[in-house]
C-alpha cells in the first residue's frame, strides 16, 4: 500500500469514527432528558439547546455523508491515488470536525454562523474531489 493510499484510508477511517462519535453524542445527550422518546426530538428545541445542536450536527453530517462517502469509495474502487485527493479528504474531515466543535459550542441562530464557513470548506473539498475523479475518468 502506498503512503498516499494509506493517508486517504486513514482520513476516511477517522471520518467514520467522527460519525460514530456524533451519533453517540446526539443519542446519549437526548436519552438523558426526562421522558425522552427514542427517535423523536422536542420540536420546541432550538440552538440554545445542546440536544438540538447535537442532533443537528449529526443529521447535517448524515445529509452530507452520501456525497462524501460515495466520492471517496468511487475513488478507492478505481484505485485513484493522488496526493491532492488524499489532502482533500483530510481537508473535508478537518472542516467537518471544526464544524462539529463549533456547532456543539456556539448557540446561535445567526446565518452565516462561524460553522457555516467550515461547512463550505467541506463542500468545496468534495467538489474538488469529484472534479478530480471526472478528469481521471476522461483521461
Amino acid at each position: 500500500m502506498t503512503n498516499v493510499a494509506l493517508s486517504a484510508y486513514m482520513a476516511f477511517y477517522f471520518y467514520l469514527i467522527m460519525l460514530l462519535v456524533q451519533w453517540g453524542v446526539a443519542t446519549f445527550s437526548k436519552a438523558k432528558e426526562p421522558n425522552a422518546v427514542p427517535g423523536k426530538i422536542d420540536e420546541n428545541l432550538s440552538h440554545d439547546s445542546f440536544i438540538f445542536r447535537a442532533h443537528r450536527t449529526f443529521h447535517n453530517t448524515l445529509e452530507n455523508s452520501a456525497l462524501f462517502i460515495g466520492t471517496v469509495l468511487f475513488a478507492f474502487v478505481i484505485n485513484y491515488q493522488s496526493p491532492i485527493f488524499a489532502i482533500c479528504i483530510w481537508v473535508y474531515l478537518i472542516a467537518r470536525l471544526i464544524h462539529m466543535a463549533l456547532y456543539y459550542a456556539i448557540a446561535t441562530e445567526k446565518n452565516p454562523s462561524p460553522r457555516s464557513y467550515f461547512f463550505l470548506i467541506g463542500v468545496i473539498a468534495n467538489v474538488v474531489m469529484l472534479i478530480m475523479i471526472g478528469l481521471r475518468l476522461i483521461s
